[in-house]
């Protein structure tokens, strides 16, 4: 009876045993790889998910930001099982090498599940990207527009403040007086006085 007993129980340890040894390995959520691209893009990739496994790409390159996201079961891959570390970081290392980490990567494959289903891949399902600092542009244009009007209305109100000074027409009247009285004076000395007026008029139109 004890030697039956020892040997159910030595069963049930080696069943425990082998389920343990086949469960897959997992990575936990939330973790993140960092990595460059070819073109030096600084990106992040970050893995979420159990049995069907999430994948997210995050990079900035040149004032843009880009994203994309990847789906698949890499765990009906045994090397997956074996070492998931492994796993992402060839994937890793196949997106170093390209210029764009979301372009032309519809389909992540890797050398240690070649031979793996289909389904193992890591399929690409979303993408997009956008301007970093789009609301600071905003607020700048928004402020330098600003300053613009500020500094119209400053100008038109210096124009405002100026002097206006009167238009004065210049006259040839003080000139005129004057050749008047020169040419009275040279009928006075040239011209009976009977004829100062006639003559101080002759005079006048010839000096001008």
């Amino acid at each position: 009876m004890k030697s039956f007993a020892l040997l159910f129980l030595v069963v049930i340890c080696g069943v425990g045993g082998l389920g343990q040894k086949l469960k897959p390995k997992k990575r936990s959520n939330g973790e993140e790889i960092n990595f460059r691209t070819k073109t030096k893009d600084v990106c992040t990739m970050s893995m979420s998910g159990d049995e069907e496994m999430k994948l997210r790409i995050e990079c900035k390159s040149q004032g843009m930001s880009y994203w994309c996201e990847f789906t698949g079961k890499p765990s009906v891959c045994r090397a997956f099982r074996n070492n998931p570390k492994i796993y992402w970081n060839q994937i890793a290392a196949g997106l170093r090498k390209l210029p764009h980490a979301c372009e032309s990567t519809e389909v992540l494959k890797i050398t240690m599940c070649q031979k793996a289903p289909t389904e193992a891949l890591m399929k690409q399902i979303a993408a997009g990207m956008e301007p970093e600092d789009l609301a600071n542009e905003d607020k700048s244009v928004q402020k330098t527009s600003t300053s613009m009007r500020g500094a119209g209305k400053s100008s038109v109100e210096k124009i405002g403040k100026l002097p206006i000074l009167p238009l004065i027409k210049p006259t040839q009247h003080g000139q005129g007086s004057e050749n008047e009285t020169e040419a009275m004076k040279l009928a006075r000395e040239h011209c009976w006085e009977s004829l100062h007026g006639f003559c101080s008029y002759i005079i006048g139109i010839f000096r001008g």
